[in-house]
C-alpha cells in the first residue's frame, strides 16, 4: 500500500488515504473528493489533474514523458515538481507521496 497525502492549496488541510499499488494517482484524488477535474480522463489533453508533488518524493518517481512535460508548460502555476496526476501509476516501492493541490485548481464537474 501506498500512504497518500494530499495537501489542500492553502496548506490548511490535509488528507491522508491508502492506495493499492498500480492505481493511478488520478483516480485515487477523484475518490477522494480532491478538486482534480480530468478532463481528457489521462490522454494527456489537458493539464486538469496538475498535482505538485513534494520535493522529497519527485525524486522517487520516474521522470516525466516529453508530452507530460509539454502538457505541463501549459498548467498553471507550474513548478519544477509539477506532475499531471494522471500519469502517477504507484508502486509497491512507493511507501508514501505527498502531493499539494494547486491554487488554480477547480474541478468543473463538481457542484
Amino acid at each position: 500500500m501506498t500512504r497518500v497525502r494530499f495537501v489542500s492549496a492553502d496548506g490548511a488541510t490535509v488528507r491522508e488515504v491508502d492506495a493499492a499499488p498500480g492505481e493511478r494517482l488520478l483516480d485515487v484524488a477523484q475518490a477522494d473528493g480532491q478538486p482534480l477535474e480530468g478532463t481528457c480522463e489521462g490522454q494527456m489533453a489537458c493539464s486538469t489533474c496538475h498535482v505538485i508533488v513534494d520535493a522529497a518524493d519527485f525524486a522517487k518517481l520516474p521522470p516525466a514523458s516529453e508530452p507530460e512535460e509539454d502538457m505541463l508548460d501549459l498548467a498553471a502555476g507550474a513548478t519544477r515538481h509539477s506532475r499531471l496526476a494522471c500519469q502517477i501509476y504507484l508502486t509497491e516501492l512507493l511507501d508514501q507521496l505527498t502531493v499539494r493541490i494547486p491554487p488554480e485548481a477547480r474541478d468543473m464537474q463538481r457542484r
